[in-house]
């Protein structure tokens, strides 16, 4: 019976043991849960705090453009709502197109005529190594006394595209492109101390990083020839507009040894082979084309289009019917660039018209190309060899 006793007396003992470490080991749990859950929620706390700590505040201008620019405003406003997952107005990144033009848009055209037309002056006129065309030389150098002179303007013996597409023929895209990147540290003319790498607006260029900060893939379009536009726009806008998203006009290209009657379609070059301008013009990139060339080669159409001339508005309207908005810069600055204020009134008239917006230079640019001044233009020329390079 005593034996009974005690077995029973250590079993209820055991009992109580094991509740009570039952009960200890609840309350452990229940505090190692609610430790965790607590530094869990101050994690997500801090994580929030540094989150919004480290978004950045919202742009409210943009580098370079006057405070109260209407045109800036408004892009601001439209890109706001594109970018606002919470807009009915909501544009996903991968459809977040914007183009511009080139001359008169993002880089001068007034040096004093387009950059590639320079280009094709300083080539038939002063470069001692061309001995081409005759007959386009001598088009060129009475070209360029008029651009600086005045005077009566000379008859082209044919297109100046076609000229200057000639004044490269036999030459590779590599030669090529190292001429344009010679011919970059070449001194404007009507302005001082500026060369040909420094032609770009500084407030076009802000608003490209602005557009690219705010998820836009950036295109340029433009009537230049399209290997020029990618060598001369690389050192400015390659961070922000890979070469790949440079359209242009384009020269016909060969290979050296293609026999004329063979079509390319034809024909497969030796392994040693060099591929070659032709001396043609296979596409120009103007008005159509300009929306062909968006419709061939970037699959969705841009929300965003800037532009500056007549050459630019078929580029707007198309980017207009597809919910987009269009924006033309005015030449009227007389000031810090070489202006044209009739040029400026008559085609703000039709972009008006047309219910595209337009952008002041004069009135909406805070600076255009920063320190540099204007000058006049000056007939004298600095000889030069930009032979291709070896």
């Amino acid at each position: 019976m005593k034996k009974r006793l005690t077995a029973i007396i250590m079993a209820a003992a055991l009992m109580l043991s094991a509740a009570a470490c039952s009960t200890t080991s609840g309350q452990n749990s229940t505090a190692s849960e609610a430790s965790v859950a607590s530094t869990a929620s101050e994690s997500k706390e801090t994580e929030s705090s540094d989150q919004q700590a480290s978004q950045p505040e919202k742009a409210t201008s943009i580098e370079n453009w006057n405070e109260d620019s209407p045109a800036m405003k408004s892009i601001m406003a439209f890109v706001e709502e594109v970018t606002d997952e919470k807009s009915d107005k909501f544009v996903p990144v991968e459809k977040r197109i914007a183009v511009f033009d080139s001359d008169g848009t993002l880089y001068g055209e007034l040096f004093p005529t387009y950059v590639d037309q320079c280009l094709m002056i300083h080539r038939l006129v002063h470069d001692n190594t061309y001995d081409g065309n005759a007959e386009d030389a001598a088009y060129c150098k009475a070209l360029e006394e008029y651009l600086v002179s005045g005077g009566e303007k000379p008859k082209a013996p044919r297109s100046s595209g076609d000229i200057i597409a000639d004044a490269f023929k036999g030459m590779t895209v590599e030669e090529y492109r190292a001429y344009v990147r010679k011919f970059m540290s070449e001194p404007v003319n009507g302005f001082e101390n500026m060369t040909y790498a420094d032609g770009y607006y500084k407030p076009m260029v802000s608003l490209i990083k602005y557009l690219t900060e705010n998820g836009f893939r950036v295109y340029i379009n433009s009537g230049a020839e399209v290997n020029m536009l990618r060598e001369l726009s690389m050192d400015t806008l390659g961070q922000y507009i890979p070469p790949y998203q440079v359209l242009g006009t384009e020269f016909g290209i060969t290979s050296e040894d293609r026999p004329e009657d063979v079509k390319a379609r034809d024909y497969t070059p030796a392994a040693d082979e060099k591929i070659i301008f032709d001396g043609t013009v296979s596409f120009k990139n103007l008005k159509l084309n300009k929306v062909v060339s968006i419709i061939n080669d970037l699959g969705f159409s841009p929300i965003l289009a800037f532009g500056n001339s007549s050459g630019d508005l078929a580029m707007g309207q198309y980017v207009m019917q597809h919910g987009g908005k269009a924006y033309m810069l005015l030449c009227d600055d007389l000031d810090r660039d070489h202006g044209d204020l009739d040029t400026a009134t008559s085609f703000k008239a039709d972009c008006d018209k047309m219910g595209i917006g337009t952008v002041s230079m004069k009135n909406e640019f805070a600076t255009i190309y920063g320190d540099f001044k204007l000058t006049p233009y000056t007939s004298s020329q600095t000889e030069a060899s930009l032979a291709p390079a070896a």
